[in-house]
């Protein structure tokens, strides 16, 4: 099993974008220090859901600041950027990392960022394949590369800088299509937090490939009793939940569903995520795990909306949760 954080950067009620994003580089560093495997950072534009707005970006500093653990980009969203810009960035990280960067890369959605950064609606549309398949290509191809595309063209280049082990790839998959779209690549999924184990066991059973490959993102608390911590969660994310769903503007106008932010949270915290005890945290997400298939697991620690508490639920995570998961996946001896 490995075993992660994501964070989403999300600035909280009476907080400064400087004070979230340090918030969010003090957690990685917690995780760090907690005995996670990876941490995983999320990128948005134009919204308080989350304020930092390069994931490459915050990674490369994360990777700078850290010793051990694996920092990935959950996700670098390719309809906003150009994939080889991304890819030359990805690169240079693993290279001076020493292989510690996870690069996750997105569809996105058709939201202002788009006009914003004059990419265009058809390249959320249409592009999505095609920018994969460019930054594959550069990551992993030859010395010099030359591109003749529907959506990108130029003559040849050389590839610099090469790295002798590419960093390896994941893609947030939410529809079949992007589904298709990955296990036609050989890639493994990153599944979010807002399906639950039936669907994120379809989505794999859709896919393909090896189970074990995936990603799957939940949210977790931590608390005496899931009575207790499910209260915490419904007290506190709509605080931060509800201004942050408001930045998601569709570029063209189209109709765009309202979302409860207090129903979504009681959402989130019925799909059967690690939210309670230490023992009901573990329980959960060994039932994903066995369910699914998948044996990556990042989990979403800042639901409790205030630095202190998202740092205490890193370090109870790391230490009441993460050992009830080793213990009950590691093969004992009697049975090597």
């Amino acid at each position: 099993m490995r075993l992660g954080i994501f964070l989403l950067a999300t600035r909280f009620p009476g907080e400064s974008d400087t004070a979230a994003l340090l918030r969010t580089a003090d957690a990685a560093l917690a995780a760090e220090r907690a005995g996670f495997d990876d941490v995983w950072i999320a990128e948005h534009h134009f919204m308080t859901y989350g304020v930092c707005p390069s994931a490459i970006t915050l990674a490369g500093h994360l990777l700078g600041r850290t010793t051990r653990i694996h920092v990935g980009t959950a996700v670098s969203v390719l309809s906003t950027q150009h994939p080889v810009a991304l890819a030359e960035q990805a690169a240079l990280l693993a290279a001076v990392s020493g292989g510690r960067l996870r690069l996750g890369v997105g569809r996105g959605g058709p939201w202002r960022d788009l006009e914003v950064f004059g990419t265009g609606l058809a390249r959320y549309e249409d592009a999505f394949a095609e920018s994969l398949d460019l930054l594959l290509a550069w990551l992993r191809g030859p010395e010099r590369l030359g591109w003749s595309g529907e959506h990108f063209g130029f003559r040849e280049v050389p590839v610099v800088p090469r790295t002798a082990e590419p960093p390896p790839v994941t893609v947030a998959c939410t529809s079949p299509g992007t589904e298709r779209i990955a296990a036609a690549r050989g890639l493994p999924m990153l599944l979010g937090m807002h399906v639950g184990n039936a669907g994120k066991a379809a989505a794999v059973a859709r896919h393909g490939g090896d189970p074990a490959a995936h990603v799957s993102a939940h949210l977790a608390q931590v608390a005496g009793s899931r009575e207790e911590a499910v209260a915490m969660l419904l007290r506190e994310m709509p605080r931060w939940l509800g201004p942050g769903l408001d930045g998601y503007v569709p570029v063209d106008d189209r109709p765009r569903p309202e979302r409860d932010p207090v129903a979504y949270a009681r959402h989130l915290c019925d799909l059967g995520h690690p939210v309670g005890s230490p023992d009901d945290c573990a329980s959960a997400l060994l039932e994903t795990a066995e369910r699914t298939g998948v044996r990556h697991l990042v989990l979403h620690a800042e639901a409790a909306g205030s630095r202190e508490a998202t740092l205490e639920n890193i370090a109870r995570l790391g230490d009441e949760v993460v050992p009830r998961i080793r213990a009950a996946t590691t093969p004992t001896s009697g049975n090597r």
